[in-house]
């Protein structure tokens, strides 16, 4: 008859053992390693992204734009209401156009939080703020951006870029093309705006 202990595991010997707790020790600490490292990044982003939300429903809460109550993006230059004339390729102008030197500071109309900052074919360097009420507020044809990204909180008076003539603009006098998008449709800008000499 076989013998009991041919049939059992051998037990792990000293040494083996203590190979095992230190293996696991060092899994462990380098966990802890890599925890302690990723979590003030994981808590800045939370942080991050809790604002941005906080800020994004404080805007959609508050009014939109009425009549005379948004600054130029270029104070002092004169205003002229540019709005539905006709544009290339049988379009409509959705905004107006300011002119001034290449290189003016543009302003931001309103405080928002930027959605883009970028280039298309018609606008060139674009600038999109999202404002009170949840209104679009798009700057186009600009020089060069000021030093801004997406997300991040704008103030009324804010440099967001520089004038331009970039994208279809090109080789036109220097100007910022503004326009306002309420509910994904564009509005005149130009009666929301409180002109120089008011």
């Amino acid at each position: 008859m076989p013998s009991n202990r041919q049939n059992q595991p051998q037990k792990p010997s000293f040494f083996s053992r203590l190979l095992s707790v230190l293996f696991k020790s060092l899994v462990v600490l380098a966990l802890l390693f890599v925890l302690d490292k990723l979590l003030p990044s994981i808590s800045q982003q939370t942080q991050s992204f809790i604002v941005a939300k906080w800020q994004q429903l404080s805007l959609m809460q508050q009014e939109l734009p009425t009549e005379n109550s948004l600054p130029s993006p270029l104070p002092g230059q004169h205003l002229t209401d540019t709005w539905g004339a006709a544009r290339s390729q049988g379009r409509s102008h959705e905004g107006i156009d300011i002119f001034a030197d290449r290189g003016t500071p543009i302003q931001a109309t309103t405080q928002g939080i930027v959605r883009k900052v970028g280039h298309n074919n018609l606008g060139g360097r674009v600038v999109v703020i999202v404002g009170p009420g949840g209104a679009g507020h798009y700057y186009a044809h600009l020089k060069d951006y000021a030093d801004i990204e997406p997300n991040d909180w704008v103030d009324v008076g804010d440099t967001i870029g520089y004038v331009g003539d970039s994208g279809n603009a090109k080789g036109t006098p220097p100007h910022v093309h503004y326009g306002i998008y309420i509910n994904g449709q564009a509005v005149n800008p130009y009666p929301l705006l409180i002109k120089p000499d008011s």
